[in-house]
């Protein structure tokens, strides 16, 4: 099976065309978040729209409130909610009854212990994200372009399907996708020029890769 991509943090119309036009498989917008590539729910909307059906549109959120959660269901409409905050499995297994909308969990990994708490919710979600902690001092959950240790999730158990972030560029995707078998990638700083800007040839670059690995 070709290893799916998505291309996270998109706040430009021309960004989600290159990546839809290239194969992109999921498309990440953040959704009231503490982020360089935050979106509120009004300028989500059009990129969601001209998307629909055409990829899996995932709205990124840390720690939302109920109101939020609503907002994001009724006008938004995604395909999956990206929790990256202090989720509970029961509390996220309250959300998956309450909505209609699939649900990923990011987790940060450093160690072995942080792929065993993140194995507690594969039950209950519907994809578990791996990703690299944020530096020390920063509340911003994803997009430093920081790497995971491959190596933690080569020897962990996993699912069978799971994402893989943290880091991930054109020049080392294939390194990461030989490290770990990751059924799918999530890329984000490194396809772009500057934060929620993209750069078309990296997008086109990833994709390429990813898919031929």
């Amino acid at each position: 099976m070709k290893t799916k991509v998505k291309i996270c943090g998109l706040t430009r119309a021309e960004d989600v065309s290159v990546a839809l036009s290239h194969g992109a498989d999921f498309l990440g917008f953040i959704i009231d978040a503490k982020s360089p590539r935050k979106l509120s729910i009004v300028e989500a909307q059009p990129l969601f729209e001209m998307s629909q059906s055409r990829a899996h549109r995932v709205a990124v959120t840390v720690n939302p409130d109920r109101d939020l959660l609503q907002r994001i269901a009724k006008t938004l409409k995604p395909d999956y909610v990206q929790f990256h905050g202090d989720e509970t499995v029961q509390s996220l297994a309250e959300i998956a009854k309450r909505f209609d909308f699939k649900i990923i969990k990011a987790f940060p990994i450093t160690s072995d212990e942080d792929m065993k708490s993140a194995g507690e919710y594969a039950g209950v979600v519907d994809l578990i994200l791996y990703d690299a902690k944020p530096p020390n001092g920063s509340d911003i959950r994803g997009g430093h372009g920081i790497a995971i240790d491959w190596d933690i999730i080569r020897k962990a158990p996993r699912p069978k399907l799971y994402a893989l972030a943290g880091g991930l560029n054109p020049e080392n995707v294939t390194h990461a996708l030989a490290a770990t078998q990751a059924p799918i990638i999530d890329v984000s700083s490194g396809v772009e020029t500057e934060p929620g800007v993209k750069d078309a040839k990296k997008i086109e670059a990833i994709i390429d890769a990813a898919k031929l690995s």
